[in-house]
């Protein structure tokens, strides 16, 4: 059976962020050769009164066809953004028609924000003692109006496990990638993601979507290093290396970086090559000591302390996971 995925839509919701988990998830599939296409998701959209008209920021409406019953049947909830007001904001609580509709959830859905959704998430209670991001313009609100919920306002999302949220609009989109690509390995998520002409993973954080005073006009950048370290991530790699792809002294190049991509080139170099050795072990049959040394990590011992820290599994266990999801689909 398709994991079933329910949307709540609620007065005031942003029609784009509303349809991300629809685009994402309804286009999940995976086909085996000579048979139909297996969807991986079911994606229902409901609200909290009977099925009928919710309002949108826009000058249009949207017609839902269910009611908050079908929150009952749900393995993930997905809560995007609204602008309406109330005691939600206001006062940090659920109305009393969100809170009839929360209790329906069942124990052990997992639940999911996008944006300011993040909002309704703490109101129930499910980021009580939990980190948790949500829009950077609303973040200092939010961890006065939650003060028990442990707010990065710096991230593009935040996997809690069972709890997830993510920050403003679009980041809505990583998040939902990076729900597929949990579920069902890199190469699913990659695929959606080409299909949706978005990257499948985005770098840094939305600290650099953040306002903040123009500096002083800058014309080089550190796209060219980037992309000359991507063609060879199975050699070794020096910062000193990857300044010169740029011209730049090591310092400037550093700064330079960080302020592009969020993070330092060594966390950067280190993100990629997990991603890489991701999609060998998924995709080949090559041993766990080749994928170390075509993903850069030189050692199986490397690549075990990388895809432990960045997955929270060792390199057998998910290819184990993955692999046997592909080899049920065929």
């Amino acid at each position: 059976m398709p994991h079933r995925v329910v949307v709540l839509a609620l007065d005031g919701l942003l029609p784009f962020e509303l349809g991300i988990p629809q685009r994402i998830f309804g286009r999940s599939f995976r086909a085996a050769p000579g048979r139909p296409a297996g969807k991986l998701y079911d994606v229902v959209t409901c609200s909290v009164r009977p099925p009928g008209p919710v309002r949108t920021d826009a000058d249009f409406s949207i017609l839902v066809e269910h009611g908050p019953e079908a929150l009952a049947t749900a393995d993930t909830v997905v809560v995007p953004a609204s602008y309406e007001r109330g005691p939600l904001f206001e006062e940090g609580r659920l109305p009393d028609d969100l809170a009839a509709a929360f209790a329906l959830v069942r124990p052990g859905t997992r639940m999911v924000s996008i944006c300011t959704g993040s909002y309704v998430l703490a109101a129930a209670g499910y980021l009580d003692g939990r980190p948790a991001t949500t829009h950077w313009s609303a973040a200092d609100h939010f961890q006065r109006t939650f003060p028990q919920v442990r707010v990065d306002p710096d991230v593009l999302f935040i996997d809690d496990g069972d709890v997830l949220t993510s920050a403003g609009v679009a980041a809505g989109i990583d998040l939902c990638l990076h729900l597929v690509r949990r579920d069902h390995g890199a190469s699913v998520a990659n695929e959606i993601a080409r299909r949706t002409v978005v990257p499948p993973h985005r770098d840094g954080g939305q600290a650099q979507y953040i306002h903040r005073p123009l500096p002083e006009p800058q014309f080089a950048t550190t796209t060219a290093a980037r992309a000359w370290a991507l063609t060879r991530l199975e050699r070794p790699i020096l910062l000193r290396d990857m300044a010169e792809q740029e011209a730049m002294s090591v310092r400037t190049f550093t700064r330079r970086f960080r302020e592009e991509v969020g993070v330092s080139p060594g966390q950067w170099l280190t993100q990629q090559r997990v991603e890489r050795a991701r999609q060998l072990l998924e995709s080949t049959d090559l041993s766990i000591d080749q994928v170390a040394r075509d993903a850069g990590f030189g050692t199986a011992t490397s690549l075990r302390q990388h895809l432990q820290s960045a997955l929270g599994v060792p390199p057998s266990a998910y290819r184990r996971t993955f692999r046997s999801s592909a080899d049920s689909a065929r």
